[in-house]
């Protein structure tokens, strides 16, 4: 049974469809990206799952409970990270994990000061979280989000507005938790690339429905009809026709070639050996980005 399952759900606002027939599942203990451009109706659909707002149709089950009747229990075991973070900005980093432990119930000694320690956040606790920068902020909305211990992880857009540095300590602890504590993640992005070293899944969105769901390898399998590879190479462009694959000038000293199989690679590279020297081979077109959208040109009536 899936950890969470959405099925035929439809959503609209002021006569405006947002979402229109949504199905995907979540297995327990797996971080999968929701992902899909701005306005696809990420946001929404977490809003749904965790029973904010009530489908128009549909039906949804979040570790067993019901969004439309259990919300608050949902909640209650979940945690929830937005673009806002939903911090005090006049408060100190430890008041606002001391005051947010308190309104959940947090009992346990010392839990805000651990999570501050987990996070890095420790020499800047007394400082007012205004004065914090987006990436503090981000990391301190993520601490807070795991105040209760929570079996459940929705994140929305957590990478926005980080320098490279930030994205790589957010999605550093989210890989960390995952491992460590098994916590089931679920993440809306737009930004393709920065989830692919952190999910195992993906459900892809666009205009409002689901378009595929799958890790990359399934994906691929699925979907992908050839593969590109560049070689930095001598070989001339002439001498590379005779191997029979379509083949086209990236550089000087670059050639890229399109394959059916992967397993055609090695026999290629061995024949291209013979003539020339080879200083590095790369497939371009296997990162998330070129796949998703693969998929959306083939998901169009």
């Amino acid at each position: 049974m899936a950890y969470i399952e959405v099925s035929d759900v439809h959503k609209s606002f002021e006569g405006r469809r947002i979402l229109h027939g949504m199905n995907f599942q979540v297995a327990e203990h797996a971080v999968v990206g929701l992902l899909g451009p701005n306005g696809s109706g990420k946001t929404t659909m977490i809003r749904l799952v965790n029973g904010v707002i009530l489908p128009d149709q549909g039906s949804m089950r979040v570790a067993g409970w019901n969004p439309l009747t259990e919300g608050n229990e949902i909640r209650r075991n979940a945690g929830i990270v937005t673009e806002g973070a939903g911090l005090y900005h006049d408060m100190s980093a430890l008041e606002n994990l001391r005051f947010f432990a308190r309104l959940y119930g947090v009992t346990k000694h010392r839990r805000a000061e651990e999570l501050l320690e987990q996070f890095d956040l420790t020499p800047h606790k007394d400082r007012p979280t205004g004065q914090f920068s987006t990436g503090m902020k981000k990391r301190l909305a993520l601490a807070k989000a795991l105040l209760q211990r929570p079996s459940l992880l929705f994140l929305d857009e957590p990478t926005n507005g980080l320098d490279p540095e930030g994205i790589h300590e957010v999605l550093h602890h989210l890989k960390e938790l995952n491992a460590k504590e098994g916590t089931t993640i679920l993440i809306c992005s737009h930004v393709l690339q920065q989830m692919e070293s952190v999910c195992g899944s993906y459900i892809l969105m666009e205009s409002g429905k689901v378009i595929a769901q799958g890790t990359k390898e399934s994906l691929e399998r699925t979907y992908r009809q050839d593969l590109r590879l560049r070689v930095e190479t001598g070989l001339q462009m002439e001498s590379a026709a005779v191997y029979g694959y379509p083949v086209c000038r990236e550089g000087v000293h670059s050639l890229e070639f399109t394959l059916t199989r992967k397993e055609d690679i090695s026999p290629l590279l061995t024949s291209i050996l013979q003539e020339s020297w080879v200083h590095s081979a790369e497939i371009v077109n296997r990162d998330l980005e070129s796949l998703y959208f693969l998929i959306k040109e083939g998901a169009r009536p």
